[in-house]
């Protein structure tokens, strides 16, 4: 009973969720876009001729407000690059390059050099989160172990200037991710946008210039 009442609660909540209400008007895939629509108004991140990654895009909702947001006035094609990678499938978005596989392994590693084609990343998202247990520790190590990864791509394929913004929760763990975004980013800023509902413990780190390039 008490689990019908919660998805009746979450239901009831996500249908009248202003956010989604624009998503569907705006023809966003989640109302996710929003979050990094604030947090790139807020902190200036997106700008023309960037090149950008989407690691986890799917279902696409940040990588079309990237599109968006990179469009030329006339509609007519972007200027810059954006490139999603994920597990799972995505359905197309005009101008961005998609490519679906583990970014650890060699074969997409492979087929993102080539769309690079020796260019370094501007800006490196990641609205990655691991399916949470509810056990404080598990779920603490599976989010670590995402940013970490985040990080470890930042290293070998971002600008040294260039800037990480990766989901994770303020509880258990968060400290420790905080004192790692330190260790390798000048500059690390904690943003919890309007669009990341009150009750949810997400809250978003961004860093900027690599300390230790690679």
């Amino acid at each position: 009973m008490a689990k019908n009442k919660l998805n009746k609660n979450w239901l009831h909540d996500h249908i009248n969720d202003p956010y989604v209400k624009l998503a569907q008007k705006e023809g966003y895939r989640a109302r996710a876009a929003y979050k990094l629509k604030e947090i790139d108004e807020d902190e200036r991140l997106i700008k023309p001729g960037q090149v950008i990654v989407d690691l986890g895009s799917t279902p696409g909702s940040w990588s079309q407000y990237v599109r968006n947001k990179l469009a030329g006035a006339d509609g007519g094609g972007i200027h810059g690059t954006v490139i999603g990678l994920d597990m799972l499938p995505m359905e197309p978005i005009a101008d961005v390059h998609f490519i679906q596989g583990d970014f650890r392994e060699e074969a997409l590693l492979v087929e993102l050099e080539a769309l690079l084609a020796g260019r370094k990343v501007d800006l490196v998202l990641s609205d990655m989160a691991p399916n949470l247990s509810g056990v404080a520790i598990a779920d603490a190590a599976r989010v670590e172990h995402l940013i970490d990864l985040a990080i470890e791509f930042a290293q070998a394929h971002m600008k040294p200037s260039g800037a990480l913004l990766v989901k994770c929760f303020n509880g258990t763990g968060y400290n420790e991710l905080l004192h790692k975004f330190r260790a390798e980013f000048k500059t690390v800023t904690s943003k919890k946008p309007k669009a990341s509902r009150d009750k949810s413990s997400e809250i978003f780190l961004l860093g900027k210039i690599l300390k230790n390039p690679r």
